[in-house]
């Protein structure tokens, strides 16, 4: 057998007599092998003689009612692996599901050995009690290493740790200077960082790894950052991994000798894939151990995966998986396994990312001479003048990261000029598309009037469409949903109209706009329903039935000059004056400037009646920029919900199913919703609902969620175990909800800690509006939002003292 077919190997009993038998032959004596098969023929055939002793037990192991039982998910020190608990949750149902611990057996004394058995001796079957017995009386004697650090703390190398206090960039990394990045230095980072609630800490710790990355090995830096925000690529060019989770258990099947349905049992009983993964990894003993995982290597392979189409495409990205796989070394399965199923589960948000980045450039600057001389720049500041410094450096990564969301681009300037230069490198360019700015909800026009007092302002029919982002270099344009997604291939009718509406003038732009269904014959707006039912790519102008009107409402770029610095008033002038109108196809957004309380209110009337969801209220002159990515209070949404009860909408996700009775028998009669928490990367429960849907909206819920069936709850959920539904679902789909006013809830788990630290937030009354197809699970409404939407109620503010109510403060996403 060749060296490298041999990565994992589980020895059936028989191989043990071999054993035994070449021990008493006189078998020629065999090349060294790594410590972790360092015993002697002596032990082995004394092993052997003891575990033939035991065949009862063997046998008793292999009967038919132990057959495909899934060990007890533990880590290599016996300790139940737990997913990180965010700090303001206290969950002991979730708990209550991680399977208990399994104690070690009480091992015997080893004994003295005097040569190195041959390889093939020490193999190690998963099911056999003899092996289990030769493993454990082999584990006597060998040094095991845990991240590189001998448990016996004798010639290996120390543990990777970026939680120390006094980190040094270059001593605390476990790679020298040009070496690739090791991927077990960003486990161990991720590691450190799930196990860590606080946000500051978080952010700390991985600017310690990104300091190293920054002096030894810059070039890994790129794909450093995409491994710990779980991408591959700028999100507007829409490369996806597309890994199913089927896929990923039979890699790691096939890489283990386990079966597929002992890795899917292990998966239902933990909840967390990746803890899977490492631990059937760590039941395993390798002959020969492949070379180490990098951080360039594996984010290269995960690209190729992710361009890998056809029919055979499936196998080939197992093939691929398992080459990784196998290589993998202590928590690596975990985070590999977790970056392909598409969620690192670590509570890492990108601002973090973001911050931790702008913190590392703070404290070693880059693009300096080896050995650098500033390897800490904060050793003789004042603590308030670095922070100071650190702040600006984040505004300035992460403007330009709004304006120019491409890693790809503001690295290398980061590298080379550092983060003041990328002001000048990495601004507003066409065909890369920016986060839009959002607008605040109101609960009526007194509060509008109150929040822009003294201030000109203009309201705008709030359309019930898709948000457009039309981005135009000579005759190459593109069109970007609000996520980023591109959507250029579904909108062939809207590119070839364009020349109808753009002056000769235009050779670059960027439009916003929304892009709503339009009814040609009666002259009107569709519901947004109508709209959902386009095909999603590869349109055929001549096969589209549901026809577009575009309503242009804001000019951010044009002719190579940023416009989002300038007043709105300005911007809508520059706006009307390169594009014009185009009965159904290109439309102005509907809008009236004034101040009085009357016009606002029949203007608002009057949009409800143009089947608009309300207005949009906008600062003119005075502070009326273009925030990129904020929700912000130069913008507010008027809805007309507000009259009915909360001033807006929600977006929330369904998480669970009860199933119905008397006349919804078949169906699910009511279901539990969710919002999203960024910080701590999780689902928590908000409301249940049954109200608001027809029969045919319930079955075709029914159809839908039937194939989102999941046998129990997300370890990323938290809920009440009085609510826990008939049936868990995937978070797979947005739904928006209105309802009276929102409450604080003894069950519920929305906001915990936010503005009740032992009660979340619950909706009262609510109803299903529509399925929002336009939003990702996350981009529901977060958690942050579900406070601020509560805290602002009247008969909450007359309750509070006087900042108690008020918004938090502004910031991105």
């Amino acid at each position: 057998m060749s060296q490298k077919s041999i990565t994992s190997f589980f020895k059936p009993k028989s191989s043990l007599d071999n054993c035994s038998s070449n021990a008493e032959n006189g078998s020629p004596k065999q090349p060294k092998r790594s410590r972790q098969l360092s015993s002697s023929e002596d032990e082995v055939a004394e092993v052997t003689k003891k575990s033939r002793k035991s065949a009862e037990k063997v046998a008793q192991l292999k009967s038919p009612k132990n057959e495909g039982k899934s060990p007890i998910i533990k880590t290599e020190n016996g300790d139940v692996c737990k997913k990180r608990r965010s700090r303001r949750i206290s969950s002991s149902e979730d708990e209550s599901k991680i399977p208990s611990p399994v104690k070690n057996k009480k091992k015997e004394k080893p004994t003295k050995t005097d040569e190195n058995p041959s390889p093939n001796k020490l193999l190690k079957s998963e099911n056999n009690e003899n092996d289990t017995v030769l493993e454990e009386r082999h584990n006597r004697t060998e040094k095991k290493v845990i991240f590189g650090k001998s448990s016996e703390g004798i010639g290996q190398k120390q543990s990777y740790n970026p939680k120390s206090s006094k980190y040094d960039p270059i001593k605390d990394a476990t790679w020298k200077k040009s070496e690739n990045v090791p991927y077990s230095a960003l486990a161990r980072t991720l590691e450190i960082i799930e196990e860590v609630s606080a946000r500051l800490k978080m952010i700390e710790i991985l600017s310690n790894f990104f300091r190293s990355v920054i002096v030894l090995t810059p070039e890994d830096l790129l794909p450093s950052i995409y491994l710990c925000l779980n991408k591959i690529a700028p999100a507007y060019k829409g490369i996806e991994l597309g890994v199913a989770e089927t896929s990923l258990m039979k890699a790691i099947a096939q890489s283990t000798g386990r079966t597929v349905n002992q890795i899917k049992s292990d998966a239902q009983q933990s909840g967390d894939l990746g803890i899977v993964a490492e631990q059937s990894k760590s039941n395993q003993r390798m002959i020969f151990k492949p070379a180490r995982l990098t951080v360039k290597g594996v984010f290269n392979k995960l690209k190729e995966i992710a361009q890998m189409t056809g029919h055979a495409s499936q196998t080939k990205k197992v093939e691929k998986i398992q080459s990784m796989f196998v290589a993998c070394q202590g928590s690596e399965a975990r985070f590999l396994i977790r970056s392909l199923h598409g969620k690192l589960r670590i509570g890492l948000a990108e601002q973090s990312a973001l911050q931790a980045l702008a913190l590392a450039c703070a404290m070693t600057p880059p693009n300096q001479d080896y050995p650098p001389k500033e390897l800490d720049a904060s050793k003789g500041r004042s603590a308030e003048g670095f922070k100071a410094d650190v702040d600006r450096m984040a505004l300035i990564l992460k403007t330009a990261y709004c304006e120019c969301p491409n890693y790809e681009m503001i690295i290398p300037v980061l590298l080379q000029e550092g983060i003041d230069m990328l002001p000048e490198k990495c601004k507003l360019t066409p065909g890369i598309p920016l986060k839009p700015m959002l607008a605040h909800p109101t609960k009526g026009v007194q509060e509008v009037l109150q929040r822009f007092e003294g201030m000109t302002f203009t309201c705008e029919w709030k359309y019930d469409g898709e948000r457009a982002q039309i981005h135009i270099h000579k005759k190459d344009i593109s069109i970007f949903s609000r996520n980023q997604e591109n959507n250029t291939s579904k909108y062939p009718d809207i590119i070839s109209r364009l020349d109808k509406c753009m002056s000769e003038s235009v050779d670059s732009c960027i439009l916003d706009c929304e892009a709503v269904a339009w009814d040609r014959e009666k002259r009107q707006i569709l519901p947004f329903q109508i709209l959902s039912t386009r095909k999603r790519k590869d349109a055929n102008e001549s096969d589209i039935k549901v026809q577009v009107c575009v309503f242009m409402f804001d000019l951010l770029y044009l002719n190579g000059e940023p416009l989002i610095k300038r007043p709105f008033k300005e911007r809508r002038e520059l706006l009307k004056e390169h594009f014009k109108e185009q009965e159904g196809e290109w439309l102005f957004a509907k809008c009236l400037d004034t101040t009085k309380m009357e016009e606002v209110q029949e203007f608002l009337e009057e949009s409800v009646k143009g089947n608009c969801e309300g207005l949009m209220v906008k600062t003119l002159e005075q502070d009326s920029s273009y925030e990129i990515a904020k929700r912000s209070r130069k913008w507010l949404k008027l809805k007309k919900d507000y009259l009915e009860g909360v001033g807006d909408t929600l977006d929330v996700v369904v998480i669970g199913g009860y199933l119905g009775k008397g006349k919804r028998t078949g169906t699910y009669g009511g279901f539990l919703l969710a919002c999203y928490d960024k910080e701590c990367d999780e689902y928590q429960s908000i409301c249940k609902i049954g109200t608001g849907f027809s029969d045919e909206d319930l079955q075709t819920h029914t159809e839908f969620f039937k194939n989102q069936v999941i046998s129990t709850a997300k370890v990323y959920y938290r809920y009440d175990s009085s609510l826990e539904p008939d049936h868990w679902f995937e978070p797979v789909q947005v739904w928006e909800i209105k309802c009276a006013d929102l409450s604080l809830s003894p069950v519920h788990r929305a906001a915990l800690g936010i503005v009740d630290p032992e009660k979340g937030i619950s909706l009262r009354f609510p109803r299903f509006i529509r399925i929002r197809e336009d939003k990702g699970v996350e981009n529901a409404t977060s958690a942050q939002q579900v406070a601020s939407m509560y805290s602002n109620q009247d008969q909450v503010k007359n309750q509070q003292s006087e900042s108690g109510g008020k918004f938090a403060d502004e910031d991105f996403y």
